[in-house]
This record gives C-alpha cells, sequence and structure tokens, in this order.
C-alpha cells in the first residue's frame, strides 16, 4: 500500500491522496468539458520565451510587430525567464556547445512546455553540416512543431503556432498533473495520416527524449 519509505502514517496518507487523484480528479479533467476548456486556456495564453540564436529571431521579432501581430494568438508576452515561459521557439542555429545550454534552459521551463524549431538551421543543421553544428535540435530537446525555410517568414512561424494550438487541443490535461514517473504522452499525429507516418513520429519522439 505504501510508496515510499518514510513511515506508515505519511505513505498511508500519499497512497491515499494518489488513488484519489488518479481515480477521481482525473478523469473529470480529462472529460470531454474538461479537456477543452483547460487545452483552450493553455493555447491562447502561450507565453514564448525570449530566446533566439541566429538570423531566425529576426523574423520572430518581426512576427510580434504590428504588421504580423502574434498577440491575436495571445502569444505575444516573450518572458525574459524560461520559468516563467511555456514556450521555446528555437529561431536559429544551434551548436554542439550550445545544445546544453539549450537543455538546461528547456528543463528550467515548468510543465507543459512545448518547443518549436523554427528554420531549417534549427530544424537539420540547415547548411551547416559541419563538425560544429548539431543536425537539428531535436537531438537534445523534444520538438513538437518543425518550420521550414531559411529564414522562415513570419506567417510560417504564426502557421506553426496554428499547428502547435492543434496539437494542445488534442492533449491529456491530466497527464502533467497525475503522471507518476513524470512523462507526457503526447500525440503529434493528426486526422488523415496514415500508419507509416505515425509510428515515424512516435519513433522521433522517443529518440528526441534520449539526451
Amino acid at each position: 500500500m505504501s510508496e515510499h519509505e518514510e513511515g506508515f502514517v505519511l505513505t498511508t496518507v500519499d497512497s491515499i491522496m494518489n488513488s484519489i487523484r488518479r481515480k477521481v480528479v482525473a478523469p473529470v479533467v480529462d472529460s470531454k468539458l474538461g479537456q477543452f476548456g483547460i487545452n483552450w486556456a493553455r493555447k491562447s495564453a502561450l507565453w514564448p520565451m525570449t530566446f533566439g540564436l541566429a538570423c531566425c529571431a529576426i523574423e520572430m521579432i518581426a512576427t510580434g510587430a504590428g504588421r504580423f501581430d502574434i498577440d491575436r494568438f495571445g502569444a505575444g508576452v516573450f518572458r525574459p525567464s524560461p520559468r516563467q515561459s511555456d514556450l521555446i521557439i528555437i529561431a536559429g542555429t544551434v551548436t554542439l556547445k550550445m545544445g546544453p545550454v539549450v537543455r538546461r534552459v528547456y528543463d528550467q521551463m515548468p510543465e507543459p512546455k512545448w518547443a518549436i524549431a523554427m528554420g531549417a538551421c534549427a530544424s537539420t543543421g540547415g547548411p551547416f553540416d559541419s563538425y560544429s553544428t548539431m543536425q537539428g535540435v531535436d537531438r537534445c530537446i523534444p520538438v513538437d512543431v518543425y518550420i521550414p525555410g531559411c529564414p522562415p517568414r513570419p506567417e510560417a512561424l504564426l502557421y506553426g503556432l496554428m499547428r502547435l494550438q492543434d496539437i494542445i487541443m488534442r492533449e491529456s490535461p491530466s497527464s502533467y498533473i497525475f503522471e507518476s514517473d513524470g512523462t507526457v504522452h503526447r500525440h503529434r499525429s493528426f486526422e488523415g495520416e496514415d500508419e507509416p507516418a505515425k509510428k515515424l513520429v512516435e519513433s522521433e519522439e522517443a529518440s528526441a527524449l534520449v539526451v
């Protein structure tokens, strides 16, 4: 019955609370109404982090200007700290020396959190097939949306943001709260995609989580 070796009373209370959370609270949170409300609030208030690595960051900055107005999506509040952010946009070339820093910043972001690889360099290394360039930021952090281009225009970033909102609306809200092992099971495939594509996405997700 107990889950920890810290004493009978504490472990009994923990077991009861965990049982209530998983059997009572989690089904309520994951109900259709609860899932829609929580996911709608999350997708409508994304707080990106102030983080740019190279030339794609200029396009990301332009997306926040009045001409493109990323505030329409509730994502215009760029935060100066990863502890206040739930979205990191990797905009630019990631070097092997910068990889551990990106991972450290990502780990400091609270759950739920998401990542966008903006541009060819962040997605695949771009034209820099060299000893110093990481061939895709998904080798150090899990990526939810890839945006092609060198550099992609602000409209492409807005489209990638909308695709991320679609992913958020399909997630299970309780997985961030009630998963005892700390893992989050996300579904990055959409209706109409064939099974091989789904298996490819799942394998890429699994490989990205291994650091």
